[in-house]
């Protein structure tokens, strides 16, 4: 049995946000309907093919006019908006561990350059882009960055932690910053504890030179199972838009 790509619960979910079409002349062919367009965008999302490719017994309509759908809702704030929503639900419920946040970097390669890309230090300089996440300490992504590749983690982390929302909690004041971050050694920075310390929030950061076995690991390691599960998304393992805001969007989504 096929999965389904775009579950009704879902659906239910997304579709208050998705602005309502204009009036057209009557005439031509009828507009497609919102959620098969999304289904398209989230079948390009998973298997990684090219727009131009998408099957068209599908009735997702053209590939072109699904990218053109995701261009227009990322334009509106669609997909940060529908990610806010998300977190604010899970914070209402208790979802969210603020006891610590979880910060790293990941690179992926852009084949067809753009914005947001740079010389890849760890891919003999090749074009790429890299995705700075935060997460909390069940590895919910509260807020996710593009830069280039050649973007050290130290000069994000501190704007990172900025882009966490502010979330109502099950009781008390709403809330934006954990009690404490936790990052490798790219992190070892007397700037970012400073900053982290300003903030009211305990930095826990691994040092440069100094001995595995710093004891992180057993709270890092749900980061890099947000970056797996992010993989798990064809389209996100390689960077094929040259077009940064359309990346960011399939990152949103």
């Amino acid at each position: 049995m096929a999965i389904e790509l775009l579950p009704q619960g879902l659906w239910k979910l997304v579709e208050p946000f998705i602005p309502a079409a204009k009036a057209t002349r009557k005439g031509g062919r009828p507009r497609l309907a919102d959620r098969a367009f999304l289904t398209g965008i989230v079948f390009v999302l998973r298997s990684g093919i090219p727009w131009e490719m998408l099957p068209q017994e599908m009735g997702c309509g053209s590939g072109m006019s699904c990218w053109r759908r995701l261009r227009d809702w990322q334009e509106r704030g669609i997909w940060q908006l529908l990610h806010f929503v998300l977190l604010d639900w899970l914070a209402r419920y208790g979802q969210i561990d603020w006891s610590r946040a979880l910060v790293d970097g990941s690179s992926i390669r852009a084949v067809f350059g753009g914005l947001q890309t740079g010389p890849n230090p760890t891919d003999r300089a090749k074009l790429g882009s890299k995705r700075h996440l935060i997460c909390d300490g069940r590895g919910v992504p509260l807020a996710i960055q593009l830069t280039g590749a050649n973007r050290n983690d130290s000069q994000q982390a501190l704007a990172l932690v900025d882009a966490v929302p502010t979330l109502r909690s099950e009781r008390g004041r709403p809330r934006h910053r954990p009690n404490c971050v936790l990052g490798d050694r790219g992190y070892d920075a007397e700037a970012i504890r400073q900053g982290l310390r300003s903030r009211h929030i305990i930095p826990f950061l691994a040092k440069r030179n100094s001995k595995h076995g710093s004891g992180l690991g057993r709270w890092r390691w749900v980061v890099e199972r947000s970056f797996a599960w992010l993989n798990q998304f064809r389209r996100l393992r390689v960077r094929y838009e040259k077009r940064a805001d359309i990346h960011e969007a399939f990152l949103s989504l």
